[in-house]
């Protein structure tokens, strides 16, 4: 076996999957490493296991909603063991379903953690590969918080792996890791709170809509503590105490387990970067507008590894076709981000596609505005959801979508068919003019426009 590639890919997620297999199909030779089961971060410890316990919640939401309204609820309620069984038939075989792919398709696999020893040589274990491109793509980890007891808490991979759920849990930050887990957690029987160090949670999306979610989590059970800076978590007696200030005053505890939810950053920080002069941040390695590293232009990043794109699944696929296209055909093609959808896979859901209303404005744009809350329209009334809103941005010249963010029922398949709208240049007239099947989520379009 020769342990010179045309190709290294470090990771085997999206990005470095989608890398490797193109490149291979091209006529290439490639090899791929992973110091972790293959199948990276969506597959195993994202998307797909988080989307199989979201499942689980909204059946118990949906019940408790039209509890007395048609449906008797009795004892629903969510088994943690057999919810942990059905979300192993989706992670335990897919590692070695995808080693068997890189086999099979001729591509050269290495386990263990990879790190540089110049711009062209990888050392895995005893290993030394010799590349003519690497590729970058170890994804993610959780954010360090620098604070005492950091140790003690659960990050979102052991959560997903919890054989019980705790009685009482505290989530730290109120992202995206948080606010999904603690609506599952909390429909799951758990006492559920969230710490977060500024006033409001999810800051990427509209400030209104969040509210109305966040209104919709309290009257789910989850309590909230912001502006609450976390100063030290300390281990006793099986009880975990949590130490935060919040108006200049301590605020302490008591709970079975404190979860990190406050943020990841590139996992990035032993690949010993410095043995090949690539420079990077803890938002990932520092790359142009073709995805190669500012030093070195054989060394490309994709994914959650990179400084580019947002931290997203569908954006770490983009980044691999280009990559592996600019591998292929010397670098030329550019990702574009301007048009990525994004769900909470909350309850009620929360989603946003293009611009925020003060984007918009930072831009110069002439918009109006298209705002309600939809608690009290049929959509949301049939199915029992109070907490339901859009915020529609059209651009007045061009009557062009500038950006759509929606809270509610199917929200998270609503905003693709604006992305498609913002994406394809379709004005608002024309989405509002099409003819939907009705009585569904989309032909509430038709009313937002």
């Amino acid at each position: 076996m020769s342990n010179h590639f045309d190709v290294i890919v470090l990771g085997t997620g999206s990005a470095g999957s989608t890398v490797a297999h193109t490149c291979k199909k091209a006529g290439m030779s490639v090899a791929i490493i992973d110091s972790r089961p293959f199948g990276g971060t969506c597959a195993l410890r994202g998307c797909v296991p988080k989307k199989v316990y979201t499942a689980a919640s909204e059946a118990v939401d949906w019940a408790d909603r039209l509890n007395g309204k048609g449906v008797d609820k009795n004892n629903l309620r969510i088994n943690w063991g057999d919810l942990q069984e059905f979300k192993r038939t989706f992670t335990e075989p897919f590692p070695k379903t995808r080693e068997q792919g890189y086999t099979d398709a001729g591509i050269e696999t290495f386990h263990g953690r990879a790190e540089f020893a110049d711009d062209h040589t990888i050392r895995v274990g005893d290993t030394t590969l010799r590349g003519e491109h690497i590729v970058i793509a170890t994804g993610a980890k959780p954010r360090p918080l620098g604070i005492p007891g950091e140790e003690h808490l659960t990050s979102s991979t052991e959560f997903l792996e919890l054989e019980e759920l705790p009685k009482d849990i505290v989530f730290v930050g109120a992202g995206f890791i948080s606010m999904e887990f603690a609506h599952v957690a909390v429909r799951a029987g758990a006492n559920v709170r969230i710490i977060h160090r500024s006033a409001r949670p999810l800051k990427p999306f509209d400030p209104d809509l969040v509210d109305i979610l966040v209104e919709a989590s309290r009257d789910a059970g989850i309590e909230f503590s912001f502006d609450a800076e976390l100063t030290a978590v300390d281990y006793s007696n099986d009880t975990y105490t949590v130490h935060a200030t919040k108006d200049g005053e301590e605020l302490t505890i008591e709970t079975d387990m404190v979860v990190h939810g406050a943020g990841r950053v590139a996992e990035i920080d032993d690949l010993n970067l410095e043995n090949a002069g690539i420079d990077a941040s803890s938002r990932g390695v520092k790359v142009n507008e073709y995805l190669q590293s500012v030093d070195h232009p054989h060394i490309y990043a994709g994914g959650d590894a990179a400084d580019s794109g947002p931290p997203l699944t569908p954006v770490a696929s983009l980044d691999g076709e280009v990559i592996a296209e600019n591998i292929i055909n010397g670098a030329s093609r550019s990702p574009g981000y301007s048009v990525v959808p994004s769900v909470v896979f909350s309850e009620p859901h929360l989603t946003k596609v293009g611009l925020s209303e003060q984007q918009a404005r930072d831009q110069g744009r002439d918009f109006r505005v298209s705002f309600t809350d939809t608690g009290n329209w049929v959509t949301s009334r049939r199915i029992n959801q109070p907490y339901s809103g859009f915020r529609i941005l059209i651009e007045e010249k061009t009557d062009l979508i500038l950006g759509a963010h929606l809270l509610g029922p199917h929200a998270e398949e609503v905003v693709n068919i604006f992305a498609l709208a913002i994406k394809e240049d379709i004005p608002a007239s024309a989405l509002k003019e099409m003819i939907y099947a009705y009585p569904t989520s989309a032909s509430d379009i038709s009313y937002m426009l």
